[in-house]
C-alpha cells in the first residue's frame, strides 16, 4: 500500500518525471530537423489512464495544455473499447485535441500492463513542412486553416501495432521535405516507446495500483503546492489592455484586455472584451489560449515544481467564442503566437506590479519566426530555415532584464548554431549580436535584445512575422519603454526596407536580411541608477552616450 509509504511515492515521482526527461533525449537525438534537435521546439510528457497531466518535459512551455488534451481527444474519439496496445494516434488539429497550429503535432502513445490501460505517453514537435500553399507553415498570408497544411484528426498512425501505410504515403506526397518529415515523425514514434518501455518497467517493478496510486497522489501535489502559494498572493480584480499588431493582411491593430480575479482558491482570468478573430492568421484556438494562460498562472504561482494537471484545478479561463484568442474554424491560426502571446503578457502587465518577486517588465514577446528558402549554391538542393529569434525581457524590482532569451511562451528553446545554418543554409551568418538600440531605461535597465544578420548567397524568400513592431515593451514603477522588433532587408542597390510582417518576399543573392528583437522595459525611476551601473551601460554599448544624458542625467567626466 502506499498510502503512508512515502519513501516509495517520493520515488515514483521523481521516476515518473524521470520518464519525461528520457523521451526528451530520444526525441531530441533521433529527430531530423534542426528546430527539433537544436531548438528543442516540442515538449513530451505523461497522463493517467483518464489523460491527467502526470509529467511533462518542456522545450516550449506553450505546450503546457496541448498533451493532455490531446489523449482527452483520443478518448473521447475511441473510448475505451476503440484503443488497444499497440495503437499510436496523430494528431494537429488547431480547433481539437491541444490543437496551435498546422505545423504542431502530437502523437499519443496508450501504455498497456497485463492488458490493462494504465498511461498515456504523448509529444508534440514543429513539423518544418506539413505542406500548404507555401513552404515551412507559418503563413503570414493565409486567410483559412485550410491553406495551412495537412490536418490529422486524430486517426491511428499505427493500430494494434500495424503501421497505417496509406496514410504515410499521404503525408510523403503533401510535404515539400518527405524525409524530414517522416524522419521527425519517426523521432516522435521513438520517444513515445521509450516512455511507454520505462512505464511498463515501473510497473513490474512496484504494481499496478502502487503506480496509478502514486500518480494521483502527483496530482494532489500539484495542486496542494499552487493552493499554498494561491493564499500568498494579492486578493482582488487586477486589469490590463493591449493593442495587438495587424494580421499582415492591412487588419488592425486589434484590441485586447483582461481582467484577474484572485481569491484564497481561485485563479479568474477572463479576456471579455478582446477584438474579434481576424481574417489573418495571428488567431489561437481556445485550446491554444488554455495554454498560453497556463504557463502565465504557473509563473504566478509554482514556476519550480515540475508541471503537472492538478496544478491546473484552482485556474479558470473565461473568453467567448470567436475572439483572436478563441478563433473559430475555419479562421487562419497559422502565426498563433502573435495573438497568443498577449494571452500571457496582459495577464503578465496586470499582475507585474503585485508580484515584482515573481514577474518583471515587459519583454520583446515574439515569437519572431523566421522562414527562409531557396536553393542552397553548393548542393542545388532546396532548404527551408525555421528559427525563432531571441529578444530582450523587461527588468526586475531588483535586477536589470535578461539580454538574448527566447520569449515567455518559447520557454527553454534555443537558436540555430551558426556553423549548422551556414552547413545546412545557403545563407552565410554575418552579424549576430545585441542590439544597440535605446529603450528601457530605469533603475533596473531591460534585457537587451538581438540583431542577426543573413546574407543570401543564393535567391531566397522569407516569410516572417515579428509582433510588437508597432509598439514597446511597457515598463514597471517608473521605468521606460523597451524598444520595438522589425525586418529590415539591405538591398543590393543600397536601400533599406523595413517590415513588421513579410509573405514570400523576394531576396536577391548577395541581398541581407536583418532580424531585430526589441529590448525590454526598464523597472524603477531611471534617475536612481546608480551612476557607475549608467558608466558600464555605456562603455559596454548598451546604452547610447545621448541616451544616458537625457534619460540617465549621466555625462562621463572628461
Amino acid at each position: 500500500m502506499l498510502d503512508d509509504d512515502y519513501f516509495t511515492y517520493e520515488i515514483l515521482k521523481d521516476a515518473l518525471v524521470a520518464v519525461g526527461d528520457e523521451m526528451f533525449a530520444a526525441m531530441q537525438r533521433t529527430s531530423m530537423s534542426p528546430i527539433i534537435y537544436e531548438i528543442l521546439d516540442f515538449a513530451v510528457g505523461v497522463t493517467d489512464a483518464r489523460g491527467n497531466l502526470v509529467a511533462q518535459g518542456n522545450g516550449v512551455v506553450l505546450f503546457m495544455a496541448t498533451l493532455d488534451s490531446a489523449v482527452r481527444a483520443v478518448l473521447e474519439k475511441f473510448g475505451a473499447d476503440g484503443i488497444h496496445e499497440g495503437d499510436i494516434f496523430i494528431t494537429n488539429d488547431p480547433y481539437g485535441g491541444g490543437g496551435t497550429h498546422v505545423s504542431d503535432v502530437s502523437l499519443v502513445l496508450p501504455v498497456f500492463c497485463d492488458g490493462v490501460l494504465v498511461a498515456f505517453v504523448a509529444n508534440k514537435a514543429h513539423w518544418t513542412e506539413v505542406g500548404g500553399m507555401a513552404p515551412g507553415g507559418n503563413l503570414t498570408d493565409s486567410t483559412e486553416v485550410y491553406q495551412e497544411g495537412l490536418m490529422f484528426p486524430t486517426v491511428k498512425l499505427f493500430d494494434r501495432g500495424v503501421l497505417n501505410n496509406p496514410l504515410v504515403d499521404m503525408i510523403a506526397a503533401n510535404v515539400r521535405l518527405p524525409d524530414m518529415t517522416l524522419g521527425d515523425m519517426w523521432a516522435s514514434i521513438a520517444a513515445n516507446r521509450v516512455g511507454e518501455r520505462r512505464i511498463v518497467e515501473l510497473v513490474s517493478r512496484y504494481g499496478r495500483e502502487t503506480v496509478v496510486k502514486a500518480m494521483a497522489r502527483i496530482l494532489d501535489y500539484g495542486d496542494r503546492m499552487v493552493r499554498a502559494e494561491l493564499a500568498r498572493l494579492p486578493k482582488g480584480e487586477f486589469t490590463a489592455e493591449a493593442q495587438i499588431d495587424g494580421d499582415g493582411l492591412g487588419n488592425g491593430p486589434f484590441r485586447a484586455q483582461v481582467t484577474v480575479t484572485i481569491t484564497d482558491d481561485r485563479f479568474k482570468i477572463d479576456y471579455t472584451g478582446t477584438d474579434p478573430q481576424a481574417p489573418g492568421s495571428i488567431n489561437t484556438t481556445r485550446s491554444g489560449m488554455h495554454s498560453f494562460a497556463r504557463a502565465v498562472f504557473v509563473a504566478c504561482t509554482v514556476p519550480h515544481v515540475p508541471v503537472n494537471g492538478g496544478m491546473f484545478r484552482a485556474l479558470e479561463v473565461v473568453c467567448p467564442d470567436g475572439t483572436l484568442f478563441t478563433a473559430i474554424r475555419p479562421a487562419p491560426t497559422s502565426v498563433y503566437w502573435e495573438a497568443g502571446n498577449y494571452v500571457i503578457d496582459l495577464v503578465w502587465q496586470a499582475m507585474a506590479p503585485h508580484v515584482p518577486d515573481r514577474l518583471p517588465a515587459g519583454g520583446y514577446l515574439t515569437v519572431g519566426s523566421t522562414n527562409l528558402w531557396g536553393t542552397h549554391p553548393d548542393t542545388q538542393e532546396f532548404y527551408l530555415l525555421v528559427e525563432p529569434l531571441a529578444g530582450g525581457w523587461g527588468a526586475g524590482r531588483d535586477s536589470d532584464g535578461d539580454s538574448g532569451q527566447f520569449c515567455q511562451a518559447n520557454g527553454e528553446t534555443y537558436n540555430i548554431p551558426i556553423e549548422v545554418a551556414e552547413t545546412r543554409y545557403g545563407v552565410r551568418v554575418e552579424r549576430y549580436g545585441f542590439n544597440p538600440e535605446d529603450g528601457g531605461a530605469g533603475k533596473h535597465r531591460g534585457g537587451k535584445g538581438l540583431v542577426i544578420e543573413y546574407r543570401c548567397l543564393s535567391p531566397a524568400w522569407l516569410t516572417s512575422i515579428l509582433g510588437r513592431h508597432l509598439s514597446r515593451p511597457w515598463g514597471v514603477a517608473g521605468g521606460c519603454e523597451g524598444s520595438s522588433n522589425r525586418i529590415v532587408i539591405l538591398r543590393a542597390d543600397g536601400t533599406e526596407e523595413e517590415y513588421g510582417t513579410t509573405a514570400r518576399l523576394p531576396i536577391a543573392e548577395g541581398e541581407v536580411v536583418r532580424m531585430v528583437t526589441g529590448n525590454g522595459g526598464g523597472y524603477g525611476d531611471p534617475r536612481d541608477r546608480p551612476r557607475d551601473a549608467v558608466a558600464a551601460d555605456v562603455e559596454d554599448g548598451f546604452v547610447t552616450p545621448a541616451y544616458a544624458a537625457s534619460i540617465y542625467r549621466y555625462v562621463a567626466d572628461d
